[in-house]
């Protein structure tokens, strides 16, 4: 019985890893037929009614329109209008200024600033920017987007202003700043090799590490430590945010001093024939970045970090009763305080202060709505078929035969149960809320720590956002690879089992 409750379960999961990885399917079609496979299981064998399974659909699609496929639509109109007035190409010249090695420009775009947006924004925002720029600048799109899922993994605990953490911290009634502290020891290894992982990823292998372990290190160390002081003794919103800053510093200093060093061909940005970079003054500068300057300033003062100013703008917002089941909670929407508005507005503002018409902002946000509908159609199935999944207790279920089958040996598996409530939900905060209170009731029941192991919840949900497909979906649209999630599952999964793994000894060893 309970293999048979195991294996229903999991069936749209099986489905989607079969479709993507051994079909090539693509990723909209994979997930669109994935809510079918929900739906029947929701039917005739949990027997949910019609009407929840419905309403569990229209929840999923609600949530993944607002705030998800804005983020997501919001960060590519940036990026197209900044190709469309020609401010890329300054930006481009500005960073081969930093440096021609794209393992140090990457680091510095893809560790450091992707941290900062997970630390402000979240919502994806830390894997489309950069994967927007680092395209821009000629990197090779499959590895650049393996690499940024690898490294947008671990600080997802403390993202969007530590938002995972405290709605943990809600679900569970256990202490945030446990919770924090829980959380920085546990993920502090992973952390710690993700920028070297990085390297080896947009490299080609470990050759590219001859002569960037030095600065691998400082990039590593410049973020973890402060990370891990900060969520050890303060809690969980400035980890992210304080480690990233401090990061990019060191690595912009360091960089500077590395500039005349050779590069090898390989690694050069662009290649040997893009050695050209552009004079610019310091307005011409502020034009071209602009838009992203814009997204930093409205982030920040828009977050948790000014109570007077995010309190009132948050407020503005809905609760809709759209799932009528059982259990039913009504869904919130945020209508200005959330990153995919002010991201469009920054890029609006952005754009007319790079001289573009308002006719062309509008026809270029336009255009990349189109561009993008397959992607608008696998992050809606996705999150249908994980509200129909939720909602009718198949997650539920596979967690509970987990902890079952497992026993006292159930630590070491505890971050798989956040991978898979991550790989079916795509978010950090829904996958604690979702999970948390059974790997604190687990924990109770076995005489373990609760907030040790709702930490390794954390620590899997980051995990398992590398092979969500709305993830992957996010990526590859920021990449220009729509159509190619098979190939980022493909490449990305052994990552993830690495990951996973290390965490369960991590956990298990700890506890």
């Amino acid at each position: 019985m309970l293999i048979v409750k195991f294996i229903l379960g999991l069936v749209p999961i099986i489905w989607l890893i079969i479709a993507l990885t051994g079909m090539k399917m693509p990723g909209y079609k994979a997930c669109s037929i994935a809510i079918i496979f929900a739906a029947v299981v929701a039917l005739f064998y949990k027997h949910l009614p019609v009407i929840s399974v419905g309403t569990a659909f229209l929840e999923g699609v609600f949530s993944a329109l607002w705030p998800i496929i804005l983020v997501i639509l919001a960060a590519l109109f940036v990026y197209a209008l900044t190709l469309e007035t020609g401010a890329m190409e300054e930006i481009k010249a500005m960073l081969s200024s930093v440096s021609r090695d794209k393992r140090v420009l990457g680091l510095i775009i893809g560790w450091g600033f992707g941290c900062f947006m997970e630390g402000m924004a979240g919502f994806g925002t830390a894997v489309a920017i950069p994967a927007s720029i680092l395209v821009a600048l000629n990197f090779d799109p499959i590895p650049t987007v393996l690499a940024l899922l690898i490294v947008n993994s671990t600080p997802t605990a403390f993202g969007s202003v530590g938002v995972p953490t405290t709605s943990l911290a809600s679900a569970t009634g256990l202490a945030v700043n446990a919770l924090s502290l829980n959380t920085v020891r546990i993920e502090v290894l992973l952390m710690a090799i993700s920028p070297l992982l990085f390297v080896v990823v947009i490299g080609g292998g470990f050759k590219a590490l001859k002569g960037m372990i030095p600065f691998t290190l400082i990039a590593s160390a410049s973020f973890v430590i402060p990370n891990f002081i900060i969520g050890s003794f303060i809690g969980p919103e400035l980890p992210d945010i304080i480690g990233s800053i401090c990061s990019m510093i060191c690595m912009i200093l360091v960089a500077l001093k590395m500039k005349s060093k050779e590069v090898p061909e390989e690694y050069l940005v662009g290649g040997s024939d893009s050695q050209k970079e552009l004079k610019l003054d310091v307005n011409s500068a502020l034009r071209a970045w602009s838009p992203f300057i814009l997204i930093f300033v409205l982030l920040l003062f828009t977050s948790k970090l000014f109570p007077f100013i995010n309190e009132p703008l948050s407020k503005i917002s809905s609760k809709i009763n759209i799932y009528v089941g059982e259990g039913a909670t009504p869904t919130s929407f945020t209508w200005i305080n959330t990153p995919g508005v002010w991201i469009i507005l920054s890029g609006i503002i952005g754009g007319l202060i790079q001289g573009a018409s308002i006719g062309k902002i509008f026809g270029v946000l336009g255009s990349t709505i189109k561009k993008n509908i397959k992607t608008i159609v696998t992050i809606c199935s996705v999150l249908a078929t994980a509200k129909i999944m939720v909602h009718s207790g198949m997650t539920t279920d596979v967690a509970d035969v987990l902890v079952t089958v497992t026993g006292k040996f159930y630590p070491l598996f505890s971050p798989l149960v956040g991978v898979l409530g991550a790989f079916v939900t795509g978010s950090g905060t829904s996958t604690g809320v979702l999970f948390g209170p059974l790997q604190s009731a687990s924990a109770a029941q076995l005489g373990l720590s609760p907030e040790w192991l709702c930490a390794a919840n954390s620590l899997g949900a980051g995990v398992g956002k590398m092979i969500s497909p709305s993830n992957i979906a996010l990526a590859t649209a920021s990449a220009g690879l729509a159509g190619r999630e098979n190939e980022i599952l493909s490449g990305i999964f052994k990552y993830c089992i690495l990951y996973a793994v290390i965490g369960g000894i991590i956990c298990f060893a700890f506890v």
